[in-house]
């Protein structure tokens, strides 16, 4: 009887371990769904705002193509009193897109709100380091000359103009054997591959960029006067700060005549192939913010009388106040 009563115990203590052992395994199996699921909703919504930013800042691209391509209709010089010139303050996106009340009201309490701003900058502003070498691989001493000046506003020690135009040189010319040829650089801070120290780069970020093709001008209607300066041989900080003081009241329309040359060295020889007042390349940037999160993108784009041609863009992740 004993032994039956034991026997019972037994086998109910298994059923209930077993029963114990099954109602373990389906809720592991069902945490495990529960969280392929959660995580599946994690990817497609991180997805679908990732595909949705890009889509926005896109709009952003193409409204500052709008923009330029307008002023390319009207012709002459270009200065910072255009309507590219003109920021896009930071606007709450529903604003672009609802008809009414209702659909903002809908906006602000089912998703999150973004809120949209942009920019567009005249990248011949800054002095081009591809004019530093010639077509046949030789390193052009008047434009080694300007990155001399450039190189001494920012403190730099004095050889620094000389290691970057060797460097560019081998890293630019065909047939020069070297490890730099392999990665030429295409933005400024790049030229760190080639040895040249990171805060020299950062001292001259300012003043100077990386643009495709020699003919790119500074352009004196958008440049600093540290910039203008450098660029024109003889030119003197205090005429080229005048200059930014009379640009902001009468943009120059052309150089060479009066009132333009005024502002130059008396010397009729001065040589002004290295400054213009219209420009081809500009930098398009467009920032959109979702609750704390901002993605920037920064776009170089080229303009070919109406064509405008995006040559290269650059997109970042920030987190808001940074």
């Amino acid at each position: 009887m004993r032994c039956r009563q034991t026997r019972r115990r037994c086998q109910r203590g298994a059923a209930l371990l077993l029963a114990m052992l099954i109602l373990t395994l389906v809720a592991t199996l069902a945490a495990g769904m529960v969280w392929q699921q959660w995580r599946a909703i994690q990817v497609e919504g991180a997805e679908r705002a990732r595909t949705q930013s890009a889509w926005i800042l896109s709009g952003a691209l193409d409204w500052a193509r709008l923009i330029l391509r307008e002023d390319a209709r009207t012709g002459g010089a270009d200065h910072l009193g255009e309507p590219w010139a003109v920021p896009l303050a930071e606007a709450r996106l529903s604003s672009f897109l609802a008809v009414d009340r209702d659909n903002n009201s809908a906006a602000e309490t089912d998703e999150i709100e973004a809120f949209l701003s942009g920019s567009i900058a005249d990248a011949q502003s800054h002095w081009n380091l591809r004019r530093l070498i010639l077509a046949d691989g030789k390193v052009a001493a008047a434009e080694l000359r300007v990155l001399q000046r450039l190189c001494d506003q920012a403190g730099l020690p004095g050889d620094t103009a000389d290691r970057i135009a060797q460097a560019l040189r081998k890293a630019w010319t065909p047939g020069l054997a070297s490890a730099e040829a392999a990665i030429a650089p295409q933005r400024l801070m790049e030229l760190a591959w080639l040895g040249i120290e990171a805060d020299s780069l950062r001292r001259l970020e300012p003043w100077v960029t990386l643009l495709p093709g020699i003919d790119t001008r500074v352009n004196v209607n958008t440049a600093p006067a540290e910039v203008i300066a450098a660029a024109v041989d003889g030119m003197s900080l205090g005429s080229a700060q005048r200059l930014l003081q009379e640009r902001q009241r009468t943009p120059l329309r052309e150089l060479g005549v009066a009132p333009g040359r005024s502002f130059f060295p008396a010397d009729p020889l001065t040589n002004l192939d290295g400054v213009g007042v219209a420009s081809r390349f500009f930098i398009v940037q467009g920032r959109l913010r979702l609750g704390d999160r901002v993605l920037e993108e920064r776009s170089l784009i080229e303009r070919r009388q109406l064509d405008i041609v995006v040559l290269a863009r650059e997109r970042i992740n920030l987190r808001d106040g940074n």
